[in-house]
């Protein structure tokens, strides 16, 4: 029988422990405590067997640079060889199965993996963003000699709590005092590639999209009394009430919910009170304050909500699963339509007529982004959405401009004031229905506080094209129009397309809309539409782009801003039936969207094609993209497709007498063969 491995863990932790001591840190060991915040943070994650219970890291210590910044180091070690760390395919740390969750085997017995669950620890509930996790091994050989190695990772808001490696190291030395100041030097020059980044993005989105109906099943299952607005206000508030600002105002933390019945400070008191102090601090116009403290005074001051059963209120128990569900995706900084996945996921519980169904579904985001480069958003745009939602396309115009800011201005304190500027100044969005109006405002608060020109209005009726807030005296130079608009709308939703179209001066507009509106259910619009501006591009979308949610086919118009459309005009016509992109309607599908055919480079096609024309032809075929013209009197004559030409030529003649003569050589042939067969015997 094959002896056992013995770990070596003691000695591996008597050597680095004996390094530490060295260095005069003051390091704590497994059982003791480092401060509160990073102990309760410990305690409230998910244990590493995905229990509750504590976390314990081996050992830990917490570091200042010179700037006097804190830096948390969590230590883990194990006594085997090659239990250092497990990574995926990418090269990254393996702590996610591939179904998207928690990866306990690895977690458990790889000493990386385990200091980078650690870390994540700390940036879900506390306010560290920056987190060194440190994995430690070793074994003995046969001559009883220790080999060690040592894995250091970086964790942080930046990379999205999945971990860098920093370097190789064969000590803890560049933990002691005199070489910590160059060791975050050189932590700070780690860079993380977009691809990288966009990946990482596309993982925790799609965790973001489990935890959702995770926790929507459970409010559902197990929270009676709790309305559809009730469980979207739930999540808002909780989720205001736990960002905090620093130096200002503190998270509201678990803990400080007492579930008391003493008026003033039940449970929902306290939110509320948390609430009005970030908004405050946030300097959000007092108008707007009130209305978002009303909206969700409504739900949290109710009586059932504060009622205590048990110790504990119905408020404290759901406020806790949101932030133990969703705390660390809004903490570190998602640059992600939030609130709209939230949206989705609490609307597909409501029984919604189909028409009604279609009105609140919400555009996915890499669609979202195509809009907004089909619009040609830049970091000097003032873009405007007529019917913004959950403001996810204003999210992702706002991505757009910030990342052109960041690739052109090279100066530090000039890009902070145009980042201040973009949110501030360079978007408004009109959301009418109020559960989706605070979804936006909290969206917006979420990307760092684009909210200032959300308006809860009537964009047909009471929108004047004016600021909402600030400068409400002066106009609001839009030059780059979004749009999904409620199907159920005049005209399918164009009644918003003249209206926003006809209060600009210059730019582009692109839309997504159910396609009856280019091919007959909207023609009175089109033609005054076309009178004062460009038809570019219709793009036909797959059938199933909404899938699970919708089944009307889209396409999206693009426009040139005040510049009327001529007979001779070319228009774009271009079948996207095939984005590239296969799609399911599983409710326990990990994923339900596969990129099976190039579907990022298909994207990236359709933008060159409509702005460049036909020399950007590559993916698609030629029979999916088709120039002609269109009648700017007729308004229904904007869905056209490649002509399929029926009359034979002389090339398919030729074709085909060549198939009959090879069927008829081959026939004889065949014939002659059997014959001779028959002969033989």
């Amino acid at each position: 029988m094959a002896k056992k491995i013995q770990s070596i863990e003691p000695n591996i932790a008597d050597l680095a422990n004996g390094w530490l001591k060295s260095y005069k840190l003051d390091y704590k060991l497994e059982q003791e405590s480092l401060n509160t915040e990073i102990d309760k943070a410990l305690s409230d994650y998910f244990t590493k067997n995905g229990g509750t219970g504590a976390n314990r890291p081996d050992a830990k210590v917490l570091l200042q640079d010179k700037n006097l910044d804190f830096f948390p180091i969590l230590i883990e070690y194990k006594g085997y060889k090659d239990k250092l760390v497990k990574l995926d395919k990418d090269g990254q740390v393996e702590n996610r199965t591939s179904k998207n969750e928690p990866h306990f085997k690895n977690i458990n017995s790889y000493a990386v993996n385990g200091a980078v669950h650690y870390a994540n620890a700390l940036l879900h509930h506390t306010s560290y963003t920056d987190i060194i996790a440190i994995g430690m091994t070793g074994h003995k050989d046969e001559t009883g000699k220790i080999h060690h190695e040592i894995g250091v990772y970086y964790v942080s808001k930046n990379n999205l709590g999945a971990g860098q490696k920093i370097g190789d190291y064969t000590d803890f030395s560049f933990l002691a005092p005199n070489n910590f100041d160059a060791f975050i030097e050189s932590v700070k020059t780690l860079q993380i590639s977009q691809e990288e980044l966009d990946k990482l993005k596309d993982q925790r989105e799609r965790e973001i999209d489990q935890s959702l109906v995770k926790l929507n099943n459970d409010i559902y299952q197990n929270e009676k009394g709790l309305g559809e607005n009730d469980r979207v206000y739930l999540v808002a508030a909780s989720i205001i009430a736990t960002l905090g600002i620093p130096g200002k105002v503190s998270p509201l933390e678990k803990s400080d919910l007492k579930s008391s019945t003493e008026r003033g400070y039940r449970d929902g008191d306290l939110m509320i009170k948390k609430i009005e102090s970030f908004l405050s601090h946030k300097e959000l116009p007092e108008e707007k304050m009130q209305l978002i403290v009303r909206t969700l005074s409504n739900t949290l001051l109710t009586n059932n909500i504060n009622k205590v059963v048990d110790g504990e209120s119905q408020l404290k128990r759901v406020f806790c699963k949101i932030v133990d569900d969703l705390g660390i995706y809004y903490k570190i900084g998602l640059t992600t339509d939030f609130t709209g996945k939230l949206f989705n996921e609490m609307y597909g519980w409501l029984g919604f007529s189909q028409d009604k169904l279609n009105d609140v579904v919400l555009t996915p985001s890499y669609v979202a982004t195509l809009l907004v480069k089909l619009a040609r958003v830049n970091k000097d745009s003032y873009v405007w959405d007529f019917a913004t939602g959950s403001a996810g396309l204003l999210v992702a115009a706002m991505n757009e401009m910030l990342i052109d800011a960041k690739n052109s201005i090279q100066s530090p304190d000039e890009l902070i004031t145009k980042e201040a500027q973009i949110k501030a100044e360079q978007l408004l969005g009109l959301e009418l229905l109020s559960s989706v109006y605070m979804l936006a405002i909290l969206n917006m608060i979420l990307m760092g506080d684009g909210s200032s020109n959300i308006l809860n209005t009537d964009s047909m009726k009471d929108f004047d094209g004016k600021y909402g807030f600030g400068k409400t005296d002066t106009k609001f130079p839009a030059d780059a129009f979004i749009l999904n608009p409620p199907y159920s709308a005049s005209g399918n939703g164009m009644n918003f397309v003249e209206k926003a179209l006809d209060m600009m001066n210059k730019g582009y507009a692109a839309i997504i809309i159910q396609n009856s509106a280019g091919k007959g259910k909207a023609i009175d619009y089109n033609k005054r539409i076309l009178s004062k501006h460009t038809l570019l591009a219709s793009i036909k979308m797959p059938i199933d782009l909404f899938i699970g949610k919708s089944s009307v086919q889209t396409n999206i118009y693009v426009f040139k801003v005040n510049e009327k459309h001529h007979k001779d005009e070319m228009v774009k016509f271009i079948d996207f039936s095939n984005d590239g992109y296969t799609r399911a309607n599983r409710k326990k599908a990990n994923n339900n969207l596969k990129d099976t055919d190039q579907a990022k480079e298909r994207y990236q096609e359709i933008v060159d094609l409509v702005r460049f024309g036909k020399s950007k032809l590559n993916i698609l075929s030629e029979k999916e993209y088709y120039e002609n013209t269109i009648d700017p009197k007729n308004g229904a004559d904007w869905n056209q497709s490649t002509p399929i030409d029926t009359k034979p030529n002389l090339q398919d003649f030729n074709k085909t007498v060549s198939d009959y003569l090879a069927w008829e050589i081959g026939t004889i042939l065949k014939q002659s063969t059997v014959d001779e067969e028959l002969g033989k015997h």
